[in-house]
Order: structure tokens, then sequence, then C-alpha cells
């Protein structure tokens, strides 16, 4: 960690709270985040938050490419040096949420995803490449310990929600490692956990994954309130409309949409998308 440390003293860098910066140096963890991403020799890597470059060093290390996105541009002398000899490593100054995803992709081809995330950012981060990426292979990231177990949460449970219905359609969330909150610089006020997802396609067939997303929408709408209840709110239909809904997708009126698991969502789903409602 002292490496780092110095490193940073001797850009002048100071650590910004909006970005939520907390980076981790140590080897042995950094190493092991890498092969929980299922990194390889040819594997192209996609880093989100190159912070200090600890994490992207890694990578360079294992993979055939590595490009990291990172938002604060104060720290381009820090990763001029911290990267130095990395030929196949880019760093790009830009924020992953406004940048072109498709254009981005078609520039790197079939990747993967690894990266300490910003707490403030994980869920909009995931969800671009749930909803939008076509050659994302996998996401392997550190987040917040509690966001871990929401990711990896069975229905039904207190952590389950709309974001690991979200994940189901596209993968199975794992958590692989959980890491103390004394490993990063400077210290957050909670622990973490690294999460991968192994994206595969067509692993919870629908119709329109778009009408899943509405379906699972609506499903948490309102936790307190019935499946019923919600599908009237979210889509302005009538009661005896809702009852017949759920009675197609085999649900029960009375159900609250926090106890159906991914499958059954989907069913809904497929339900709402061949009445036009979605």
């Amino acid at each position: 960690m002292e490496e780092i440390k110095t490193i940073l003293l001797k850009h002048g860098f100071s650590f910004k709270k909006q970005f939520g910066q907390n980076f981790l140096t140590d080897a042995n963890l950094l190493d092991a985040i890498v092969r929980d991403g299922g990194v390889g020799a040819d594997t192209t890597v996609l880093e989100i938050g190159a912070g200090a470059g600890a994490l992207t060093r890694a990578l360079s290390k294992a993979a055939k490419r590595v490009v990291a996105l990172e938002i604060d541009k104060t720290l381009q002398p820090v990763l001029a040096e911290t990267l130095a000899g990395c030929e196949n490593t880019e760093v790009i100054f830009r924020d992953f949420l406004k940048a072109d995803l498709p254009a981005l992709e078609r520039e790197l081809g079939a990747y993967r995803v690894v990266a300490n995330l910003p707490y403030y950012v994980t869920t909009p981060v995931l969800t671009r490449f749930l909803e939008e990426a076509e050659l994302c292979e996998g996401v392997t990231v550190m987040v917040q310990e509690e966001v871990a177990e929401r990711f990896t949460a069975q229905a039904g449970t207190p952590a389950y929600g709309a974001v690991t219905a979200a994940i189901a359609l596209k993968g199975e969330a794992v958590i692989t490692r959980r890491v103390p909150r004394t490993m990063f610089l400077p210290r957050p006020n909670v622990d973490s956990a690294v999460v991968r997802i192994d994206f595969e396609e067509g692993r919870i067939p629908v119709a329109s994954a778009a009408a899943y997303r509405a379906a699972v929408r609506c499903a948490f709408l309102s936790r307190r309130k019935t499946l019923e209840n919600n599908l009237m709110s979210a889509f302005r239909i009538p009661r005896e409309r809702a009852k017949a809904l759920l009675s197609e997708a085999g649900i029960a009126d009375m159900v609250r949409g926090e106890t159906l698991p991914p499958e059954v969502l989907a069913r809904l789903a497929d339900v709402l998308h061949a009445a036009g409602i979605v």
C-alpha cells in the first residue's frame, strides 16, 4: 500500500468523494480478483474506474488486452506511472455512463468486465451491461457487501429485489469473495464483496426482454401491495383484467411480486407482451 500512497502523494492527488474513490492495493487480493473474473491470455477486459491503476496492472499481466475507463482526469499522471510498461493496456478518460457503449463494443469485440466499482454507480453501471451490452461475456465487480447480497438473493427473501430479477435474465450472480473495509485506501465505512455474473444467452427464455423488465418493475412497484394491485397501477388496467392476466400466467391473484422467482416473472412478461400491454 505504501507504494500507491507514495505515488499519489508525489502527484498531489486528493481523493474526491463525488467519485467514490476507494482504491485497492494488496497484490494478492488483486490477483485473486483477476482469477475470479476468469481472465486469461485470450481475454479482452473492460475495466470501469481505473483508480490508481493497481487492478488495471494486475489485469494487464493476465489478459490479452485491457481497456480502462476513468472519470477523474487528475489521475492521468498517476496512471502513467503505475501502468508504465503495460503495453496491452489503454486508459480512456471518460464517464462510462455517458459513453457510447455500442461503439465501444465494436472496438473491443468480445470482452469481460472486471472492476472495483464506486458504490454510487454500481447499479446504473451494471444495468447498462444487462440491458444494452451485446458482446459482454460476463461481469466481475467489487461492490458494497449489502449490494452483493441483493444481487445474489433468493426470491421471497428481504434482499430480493428488482435488480436481482434483472440479473437473473442474463446470468447467475455468485459471491466469489468478501473483502473487509481495511483493504481499501481510504477506508470506507462498509465491507465489500466480489460478485461474478457469467452471461448466458437465453438463460430464461422470454418473448421480449423489454416486457420482462416491465414485469419486474411492476412486481416491485410497491413491495407491500399484491401483484394484482401493482398491475393495476403500473399499466392502468381494471382489477378483472389484472386477475385474468395473472391467471393466464399461472399466478395467484393475492401473491406479492417479491415472492416470485425470475422464471415466473418471465411467464408474466410473456402474457403481458402477448396481450399488447408491453
